[in-house]
């Protein structure tokens, strides 16, 4: 069952799986979702991929130094996508379009019990058996919601 707790104040701490790659978060997540599109169910090895929004300038590094490659969406947007170099884990991805927000890879946190999806998107390509919970917002595609759009926690 997934907690229904808020998210504890930053800092935040993450890295990789081999421990190569440390961060530090300094914002609270504007939105925590779940991408049910091909290309992160490619990347994930799953059927979706979580992610959490947050301001590009809230997100440093600690240890290690990341690589990087780029991917065309079929929006014909880049994204910059980033990881560790020794182990290959995914930490965060960047789109050209809104440069000044990442979507961080939260499973790379120290502590993920807190976290819990609120968006579903991309649920075209959602795989049959998945079920999304009532109280998540859920998108064809990818929303216009002022939350999404900003990258800022709203209050």
């Amino acid at each position: 069952m997934p907690s229904e707790k808020l998210p504890p104040a930053p800092p935040f701490t993450g890295g990789c799986e081999c421990g190569a790659v440390r961060y530090r978060v300094l914002s609270t997540p504007a939105v925590v979702y779940a991408c049910h599109c091909t290309i992160c169910q490619t990347q994930s090895g799953s059927a979706f991929a979580m992610a959490m929004r947050i301001p590009f300038e809230s997100f440093e590094m600690t240890r290690g130094t990341m690589k990087s490659f780029q991917r065309k969406a079929d929006s014909g947007q880049t994204f910059t996508n980033s990881f560790c170099p020794d182990c290959g884990t995914r930490i965060h991805h960047r789109s050209e379009k809104r440069p000044d927000q990442l979507s961080l890879k939260p499973g790379t946190l120290d502590d993920t019990r807190w976290l819990r999806p609120t968006h579903h998107v991309f649920q075209r390509s959602a795989l049959p058996w998945v079920v999304i919970p009532n109280d998540a917002l859920s998108f064809e595609t990818v929303p216009d919601d002022p939350i999404w759009l900003s990258g800022k926690p709203t209050t």
